[in-house]
């Protein structure tokens, strides 16, 4: 099972200073777990700040993949194993990803992609991602309201279809109770923002 760990400094007390900190040493412990993949989630960081925790993050997850959530130009700058897009709004197209991290002098990059309906699976496998991320399975919840409903998990399933055979990950209101209902769906793995914090 593949494991996608997402990072949220906005979970951590303290200052921003601490709080970066604190996903530096969180993605230590993940990385220490054999969690198979890191996506660092800060969007609102420039890139430079972005580019510095990414390095900090990579020197201490040597065999965890770790990849950047939409900012290429800090992808590059980290020379980070790649980058996270999203369909609906993608910061960058899956060519020019490879392309800059080629020009760049870096190895192939891995680029996955979230994807909220099976339309946008269908699209997706066209550029043959690495992994599609699926949302939400389970919904999505803020403040402990829905704010997004969920697909289910038949639609997990047809999404998991459409996609073959391109990784499809589960995201979105996934427990660890619930990941074995999502392999069973066809998931590759399951992914989240709160899934794995219970567990450093």
């Amino acid at each position: 099972m593949l494991r996608c760990a997402i990072t949220d400094r906005t979970i951590f007390p303290g200052d921003d200073d601490q709080r970066l900190e604190a996903v530096v040493q969180q993605a230590s412990r993940w990385a220490t777990q054999g969690i198979e993949i890191i996506q660092i989630r800060e969007k609102d960081l420039p890139a430079s700040v972005l580019a510095d925790v990414a390095r900090r993050i990579l020197k201490l997850s040597t065999r965890t993949i770790v990849l950047i959530n939409s900012s290429l130009e800090a992808a590059i700058a980290s020379r980070a194993h790649g980058v996270h897009i999203s369909f609906q709004n993608p910061s960058a197209s899956h060519t020019e990803i490879v392309e800059r991290y080629a020009a760049a002098g870096l190895p192939t990059p891995i680029v996955t992609v979230s994807c909220h309906t099976l339309d946008q699976v269908r699209q997706a496998r066209v550029t043959t991602p690495d992994a599609i991320l699926f949302a939400p399975v389970f919904g999505k919840t803020v403040a402990r309201r829905f704010v997004s409903a969920p697909t289910g998990l038949d639609t997990l399933r047809d999404a998991c279809r459409i996609a073959h055979p391109i990784p499809v990950i589960a995201l979105g209101g996934v427990t660890l109770g619930r990941a074995r209902l999502c392999l069973q769906a066809g998931a590759a793995g399951v992914a989240g923002i709160r899934l794995f914090y219970n567990n450093s």
